[in-house]
């Protein structure tokens, strides 16, 4: 695949990152207006770096947009003109619907629309998915670049939005949640550090039960705990206090804010 990076900030250099570790490409090209940051890629194999769009786009097919939103439409107008039939568009901008991409390069053109999350630095994002009419037939492109930076998952364009809350914004309520144990650990006994290696691979070992058995949470829940045991006693205090309630109700806040924010 000859894919290029249309914005090699934080999130961009996350990808390409992924991209030469799975080696998945055949010729990478990352574009930046400053090149002095990104000046040691070109060590890597079929690498090369360029302050020119323009010239990105003619020598690759797969273009991943990972701008700012404020950047994105001046910049699909500059490369409008030499987009052909063999390019396919990935987005990575937030909020930013596929209508809109469409309205300045055409329908015609194969438009993906990517959420990936912060874990994509570590190879670990979850990656939603969804593409307009034409790019239909190139997803399982995008869910191959995507999985190899962790998995990718196929949904409507209509719940983009709540996959940005429960995915993207989902990683800072969960490090919320493992600072939360942590805190609870210390006041237990343990110094801090210890207790946040305790809270994270506890956090990581839960996670991997269920992505690797298939199990419901409950069943998992059921296996640690026992008549008046510790961990009921635990887990419905946590309850009475509103653990789920507040947990949910942070999602729906999280929801009505970003629909807010997608009206101006």
């Amino acid at each position: 695949m000859k894919i290029a990076l249309i914005g090699t900030g934080n999130l961009g250099l996350s990808i390409a990152k992924g991209l030469v570790i799975n080696h998945t490409y055949t010729n990478l090209y990352l574009t930046k207006r400053n090149l002095d940051s990104i000046q040691s890629w070109t060590q890597y194999k079929n690498v090369s770096i360029s302050s020119d769009n323009k010239k990105a786009v003619k020598n690759t097919d797969i273009l991943i947009f990972a701008v700012q939103p404020n950047q994105l439409d001046n910049v699909l107008k500059e490369i409008k003109p030499f987009l052909g039939e063999n390019h396919i568009l990935i987005s990575t901008v937030t909020g930013y619907p596929l209508s809109r991409i469409e309205a300045i390069v055409g329908k015609n053109t194969p438009i993906i629309r990517s959420m990936p999350n912060t874990a994509i630095s570590v190879r670990k994002s979850m990656t939603c998915l969804c593409s307009n009419t034409k790019g239909e037939k190139s997803l399982p492109i995008a869910e191959a670049i995507f999985n190899g930076l962790g998995t990718s998952l196929i949904i409507e364009e209509k719940l983009m939005q709540a996959a940005t809350v429960l995915c993207a914004s989902g990683i800072a309520f969960w490090m919320r949640l493992i600072r939360a144990t942590t805190q609870g650990g210390v006041q237990l006994g343990f110094d801090a550090d210890i207790a946040l290696k305790m809270s994270m691979q506890t956090a990581m070992g839960a996670s991997s039960l269920l992505i690797e058995t298939g199990t419901h949470p409950e069943e998992e829940i059921d296996r640690v705990t026992t008549p008046r045991g510790c961990t009921i006693t635990g887990l419905n205090e946590m309850e009475h206090q509103g653990l789920s309630s507040s947990l949910i109700k942070g999602l729906n806040a999280s929801f009505d804010k970003i629909n807010e924010i997608a009206q101006h």
